[in-house]
């Protein structure tokens, strides 16, 4: 009887020890002990504790104008719903998908990406969904086939059609109000066009559909001269005083898929005395940057398109979050309305030295 009495006293010492090890910890320990290598038992972590995920950001290169501001509002909207961990592409594919591939060693719990290249997104969504790291793309739209890869994938950005069409309209706004904008008297607007890089969708939608614009309001358009000016403000001024160079006076409107470039534009238009007396050139860009809306309040650009920097940061690092913790998009998390449960469009706004406020 003792024997039997000494065996049972003994179970029961090893059983409280036992539960006093395990504890509330105990499920725990067997998600991490059972779940697979990588993210599913992060995710699983991160769901179940409430910490703060852990996002990569690959911004295609630091220093583009546009994309500082959009940085910058990444930065912000983050502090208190994701670490994120900024990094610079340099403009290069090769260096943004080496960087794709260290937030995968890391085990990040999702991937904001602005692609350097829109035709490269495949390749960065099957490495996401191999180590199943939900990814969010920015302001540059991956193929519609390469969004249909997985249902974690979706996209933040504005329609670059949209943001061609007003600028379109801010030239004929000027041309309809300006008698002498007309220089040579023909009834022809003659213009110029600074692109964006070469194939790029933003490039070539906002040339198209700038010049459509006019020419739906009931305007024949001539163009002198179109060329690329890689986004860059630079580049936008050389290719103007070459313009200047081959068409002097004859040109009568400035159109630029991106306001950097339509900056270079004036300071070549400056250098040949415009801006000055009665010597103008209407100037259109994109974007609405801190510069551009200097310029317009000094008067010498006509109009910009707000491409809402601030709230395209603010939309992605959202949705980014949400994905990481195992959430769902919606509307009512997000802010925004979100199309085929991938899109999330941020729309454009016209602004001249009237509206100049809504860009501050």
């Amino acid at each position: 009887m003792k024997k039997l009495t000494s065996v049972l006293l003994a179970s029961a010492l090893l059983g409280a020890a036992l539960a006093g090890c395990g504890g509330n910890n105990n499920s725990d320990n067997t998600v991490a002990t059972n779940a697979p290598a990588g993210n599913a038992a992060k995710d699983t972590a991160n769901s179940g504790s409430g910490a703060t995920p852990k996002v990569g950001v690959a911004i295609y290169k630091f220093d583009d104008t546009f994309m500082t501001g959009v940085r910058n509002a990444i930065d912000a909207a983050a502090k208190g719903i994701a670490t994120v961990d900024i990094v610079d592409s340099q403009n290069s594919q090769p260096t943004q998908n080496d960087k794709v591939d260290l937030f995968v060693t890391k085990k990040y719990d999702g991937m904001l990406i602005n692609p350097v290249d829109r035709t490269a997104a495949g390749v960065i969504i099957d490495k996401a969904k191999a180590a199943d790291i939900p990814v969010v793309f920015l302001n540059r739209e991956p193929l519609p086939e390469d969004m249909k890869k997985w249902d974690k994938v979706y996209y933040v950005g504005a329609k670059a059609e949209e943001s061609g069409t007003m600028s379109g309209q801010l030239i004929v706004d000027y041309w309809k109000a300006h008698p002498e904008a007309d220089k040579n008297g023909d009834g022809v607007l003659q213009y110029v066009m600074l692109k964006g890089e070469p194939g790029h969708q933003d490039a070539e939608l906002r040339t198209t559909y700038s010049i459509q614009a006019i020419e739906d309001a009931g305007i024949k358009v001539e163009k002198l001269a179109e060329d690329t000016a890689m986004w860059d403000r630079v580049k936008g001024q050389e290719k103007m005083a070459a313009f200047l160079g081959s068409h002097g006076d004859k040109i009568e409107a400035v159109l630029a898929n991106n306001d950097d470039m339509a900056l270079g534009a004036i300071e070549a238009l400056k250098a040949q005395g415009y801006f000055t007396g009665d010597k103008y050139m209407p100037v259109v860009g994109v974007d609405a940057t801190a510069p551009a809306v200097q310029a317009l309040q000094d008067g010498t650009m006509l109009g910009t398109v707000l491409n809402d920097a601030n709230n395209q940061g603010k939309a992605a690092i959202t949705v980014a979050a949400l994905l990481a913790k195992g959430e769902t998009p919606t509307k009512d998390n997000v802010g925004f309305d979100i199309t085929d449960n991938q899109y999330v469009w941020i729309s454009y706004k016209k602004i001249t030295k009237d509206n100049v406020a809504d860009a501050q």
